[in-house]
């Protein structure tokens, strides 16, 4: 298995779509859900408390 021009020619199937509800290319065709989002897997957006920097504990002198 090489990384180079042979690789690059299997490159034609599109996975991921524009989320309806987001923008984001990150709506798997497959699955039907979104990566970024949550669409199509939950009614609520998806989250965690690890995606953003801050919060209480955050500031340090």
């Amino acid at each position: 298995m090489s990384k180079g021009k042979a690789s690059f020619g299997k490159m034609n199937k599109s996975v991921h779509k524009n989320c309806r509800r987001c923008g984001e290319h990150s709506f798997h065709l497959r699955h039907r859900e979104c990566s970024s989002c949550g669409f199509g897997k939950t009614s609520k957006l998806r989250s965690y408390s690890w995606q953003n920097k801050g919060g209480l504990g955050s500031y340090k002198k």
